[in-house]
C-alpha cells in the first residue's frame, strides 16, 4: 500500500487530537535581519531577554583568502555538483568571489563562503587561519519589538558593522531591569610568522573564551573577571536577584590550572609553530574537563553595579592526589532566600559525575540518588519556597534519556513526574512560587534518536503533566486554517502563570540575505522557523479538535517525516546546556 492514514488514537498520542483555548499566544516581535527569534528569561515586571540566531548577511572577510589553493578549489566543485544533483545551476565562480564582490552581491556565493569557513570536517570551524563568524546574538523584548545587546563584540577593522566573530548569551534578568550573561571576546586578525620561517600568516585570535557580564537597564556594563585569568581565564554569569543592598549574581569562574593540564601548556604551546592563545583553546577543546578548574561562584554587587564581594564556592567530591585534571561546579539559579543550586562533580562508585547539587553554609550538598542509576543531571531553576527543579540522566532503552525532576528542600524529597512516555527525555526550565513547573520534552514515540520536542506545564500536587499545546486554539481566527504555532520550549512563567518560551511555524523560506527561496520550478519554498512568544491565560474552555488526518509514505530515499518541519536548532538558546 502506497500510503495509510494514521488512526485518531496515535494523533493524540502526539497532543493533537484534542485543543482548549485556555491560553492565548502572542510573538514578542522578531529581531529584523535574523531568522529565528528565542526567550531566554522574563522578569515578574515583564522585562524579557531572548536570542536571535540566523543572521542575514554575515559579514565575510576574503582579503585572506588564496582562492589557488585546493581547499577552497575542491568545496566550489563540491557545491557545484550538488547544485547539479538538484538540477540548479550555480550562479557564481570562484573570481567572482575574488574579484566581483560576489560575496556581498550573491546570496549562493555568500552562503558558500559561511560554509567554507566554518566548515567541521575539514577543521575550518576551529583553525585560527580562517575568520570566525557567530550567527547569534543576544536581544532585549520591547512591546516595539526586539533590539539587540551587544556584549563583548567591536567594530570591526576590516569590514562595517561588528565583526560578529563572538559568543553571546543572556540568561537573566531582574524586575528593574539589570540582566546578566556571558559571551567571547571578539576574534581578531593578527599576523604571525613560525619559528625558522619568512612567510607571515594571518590567524584569527581572541582574548578570552568566555566572560561573565552584568548590564544595567541603560546599558553600563559590569565585566566579572575572575581572580585567576591566566591565558584569559573563564567566566560565566547565569543567574541574578535583586536584593535590599543591591545585587546577587552567580555562575562560575576559573580558578586555576591542574598541573597536568599546565604540563600540557608548557609542552605544545611555545609559539614557535602557532600562536599561544590558539594552542590554549585548541587544548581547552580537546580535553574532556577543558583546561581549567571552574568553581561556583556568587558575586554580591552594590546599586550602582560596583562588586562589593565574591565567594567561590567548592565542589560536592574531594579530588585524591593523584586526579590532576580540572575539577568543576557551577552555580546556575539563585532565590530571594539566597539559596543557590547548580551542577558539581561527584564521585560515585569510584567514577566521576556531575550532578544536581545546592550551596549552603559553605557546602555543597547532592540530593538525587545514584543508586537509582542517575548519571548526571543539573539543577537549573529555583523558587521562593526553595523548591529547585532541573533534569538528572539515566539510561533507559538502550539510550541515554533526561528526566525533569523537583526536589524541595524543605522536605528533602526528590520527585520525578511521569512525563510523555517512559523514553521521552524531559527537563524542566522554571518553577514560579505557585509550584507550576515548564519545561520541554520528546513527544514522538516513533523515533529513537531525534526527536520532536514540546513545551510541557506541570502543578505540584495536581501530578499531571500538560502539553502546553494542548492548552491553545484549533484554528486560527478565520475557524478554517489549522493554529500555525507549535510550543517547542517553555522557558520561563512568571507568578501570573504566563509563559514565555519558543514555538515553530511555518513561513516562506529565505536564503542567506533574508531574500525569499524558489525552487528550480520558481515555486516559493517553505521552512520552519523559532519565534519567541508570550502565553497568557485566559477564561476559554477545552475546545475538542477533530483529528488531523496525516499521510505516512512508504520510506523512500526522498522522504521524510513530517515532524521535521517543527525541528530546530534550538540549543543555542539553551542555558541547560551551557557551560
Amino acid at each position: 500500500m502506497k500510503y495509510k492514514l494514521l488512526a485518531a488514537s496515535i494523533l493524540a498520542t502526539l497532543s493533537t487530537s484534542a485543543m482548549s483555548a485556555t491560553y492565548q499566544l502572542t510573538e514578542l516581535g522578531r529581531l529584523d535581519g535574523a531568522k529565528h527569534n528565542y526567550v531566554t528569561d522574563v522578569s515578574e515586571n515583564g522585562h524579557i531577554i531572548g536570542l536571535a540566531n540566523g543572521i542575514y548577511r554575515l559579514p565575510i572577510d576574503i582579503s585572506y583568502i588564496d582562492f589557488e589553493d585546493s581547499a577552497i578549489r575542491n568545496a566550489y566543485d563540491a557545491a557545484k555538483a550538488s547544485y547539479e544533483l538538484i538540477d540548479k545551476e550555480i550562479t557564481f565562480t570562484l573570481d567572482d568571489i575574488e574579484n566581483n564582490d560576489a560575496v556581498n552581491t550573491n546570496a549562493d556565493a555568500h552562503a558558500f563562503m559561511i560554509s567554507f569557513v566554518t566548515n567541521t570536517q575539514s577543521g575550518r570551524l576551529t583553525n585560527s587561519e580562517y575568520q570566525k563568524i557567530s550567527s547569534a546574538l543576544t536581544t532585549v523584548y520591547t512591546p516595539e519589538g526586539s533590539s539587540e545587546q551587544v556584549l563583548f563584540d567591536e567594530q570591526s577593522l576590516d569590514y562595517d558593522g561588528l565583526t560578529r566573530s563572538t559568543s553571546n548569551l543572556l540568561n537573566a534578568v531582574t524586575d528593574d531591569g539589570v540582566m546578566v550573561g556571558w559571551g567571547s571576546a571578539p576574534y581578531e586578525k593578527t599576523a604571525f610568522t613560525q619559528t625558522d620561517e619568512d612567510e607571515e600568516e594571518t590567524h584569527f585570535l581572541r582574548e578570552f573564551i568566555s566572560r561573565g557580564i552584568v548590564i544595567s537597564p541603560d546599558g553600563v556594563k559590569v565585566s566579572l573577571v575572575p581572580e585567576f585569568n591566566e591565558y584569559g581565564g573563564t567566566s560565566i554569569a547565569t543567574d541574578i536577584v535583586q536584593s535590599n543592598n543591591g545585587y546577587v549574581v552567580v555562575g562560575s569562574v576559573s580558578t586555576g590550572i591542574p598541573v597536568d593540564r599546565q604540563e600540557d601548556i608548557d609542552d605544545n604551546c611555545d609559539g614557535e609553530d602557532e600562536p599561544v592563545s590558539d594552542c590554549i583553546e585548541s587544548l581547552d577543546r580537546n580535553i574532556s574537563t577543558g583546561l581549567f578548574d571552574k568553581r561556583a561562584v556568587k558575586w554580591t554587587l552594590d546599586n550602582s553595579l560596583n562588586i562589593t564581594n565574591t565567594e567561590v564556592f567548592g565542589l560536592a567530591i574531594t579530588p585524591e592526589d593523584d586526579e590532576d585534571f580540572a575539577f568543576r561546579s557551577n552555580a546556575l539559579a539563585v532565590n530571594e532566600n539566597g539559596l543557590i543550586a547548580g551542577t558539581s562533580d561527584v564521585r560515585y562508585d569510584d567514577r566521576r559525575y556531575s550532578m544536581p547539587v545546592y550551596f549552603e553554609n559553605g557546602e555543597v550538598k547532592q540530593f538525587i540518588n545514584q543508586d537509582d542509576d542517575w548519571v548526571g543531571g543539573k539543577a537549573l531553576a529555583i523558587n521562593n519556597d526553595n523548591i529547585i527543579v532541573g533534569y538528572a540522566n539515566k539510561r533507559i532503552e538502550n539510550r541515554t534519556r533526561t528526566k525533569f525532576f523537583y526536589f524541595d528542600k524543605n522536605s528533602n524529597s526528590v520527585v520525578f513526574p511521569t512525563d510523555f512516555f517512559t523514553s521521552s527525555s524531559s527537563l524542566a526550565n522554571d518553577i514560579n512560587d505557585n509550584g507550576v513547573i515548564v519545561g520541554e520534552g520528546e513527544t514522538d514515540i516513533f523515533n529513537s534518536s531525534s526527536r520532536r520536542r514540546e513545551g510541557f506545564m506541570y502543578t505540584i500536587g495536581e501530578d499531571k503533566i500538560v502539553n502546553i499545546n494542548s492548552l491553545l486554539p484549533c484554528y486560527e481566527a478565520d475557524g478554517e486554517t489549522r493554529f500555525k504555532y507549535t510550543v517547542a520550549e517553555a522557558k520561563a512563567i512568571n507568578n501570573n502563570n504566563e509563559i514565555f518560551g519558543v514555538a515553530t511555524k511555518t513561513v516562506e523560506k529565505t536564503d542567506s540575505f533574508g531574500n525569499v527561496v524558489l525552487d528550480v520550478d520558481g515555486n516559493i519554498e517553505y521552512e520552519s522557523v523559532a519565534v519567541a512568544v508570550k502565553l497568557t491565560p485566559t477564561s476559554g474552555s477545552v475546545e475538542e479538535c477533530p483529528a488531523q488526518e496525516i499521510e505516512e509514505y512508504e520510506r523512500q530515499s526522498s522522504s521524510f517525516p513530517w515532524y521535521t518541519l517543527l525541528l530546530l536548532p534550538l540549543a543555542a538558546a539553551r542555558r541547560a546546556f551551557r557551560k
